[in-house]
């Protein structure tokens, strides 16, 4: 599992990638004269950013529910570790949580992709 400091990092090489292929195409286009600039393609347009955004979006909301998910999980299996007798409470306040999670993890996954169409 990376660290957050990892996370961040990556994070920061992705954009600061994404931000030098765009300079470079930007770069392109300025030596090739006043005439061809109408006709040539960007590196990110308006659609491809939209698409990106909801595409980002949507991995971020998946990964966070999962997580969620998760830690509820654990939780829940230490917990009736510790406390066999109550693990019949335990398992259904997991499974109310973890659907109320999943909910609305559903639902975020619904916006973000609704910016792709």
């Amino acid at each position: 599992m990376m660290s957050k400091k990892n996370s961040w990092l990556a994070l920061g090489a992705i954009v600061l990638g994404m931000m030098l292929m765009a300079n470079d195409a930007m770069a392109s286009d300025g030596e090739e004269g006043a005439s061809s600039h109408s006709n040539s393609a960007t590196f990110l347009d308006a659609d491809g950013a939209r698409k990106l955004g909801g595409s980002i979006g949507a991995g971020l909301v998946i990964m966070g529910g999962a997580a969620g998910i998760g830690r509820i999980g654990g939780s829940a299996v230490e917990s009736m570790a510790r406390q066999p007798e109550a693990a019949g409470n335990i398992s259904t306040a997991t499974i109310i949580t973890a659907a109320m999670i999943e909910g609305a993890t559903l639902f975020a996954v619904v916006v973000t992709l609704l910016a792709v169409l």
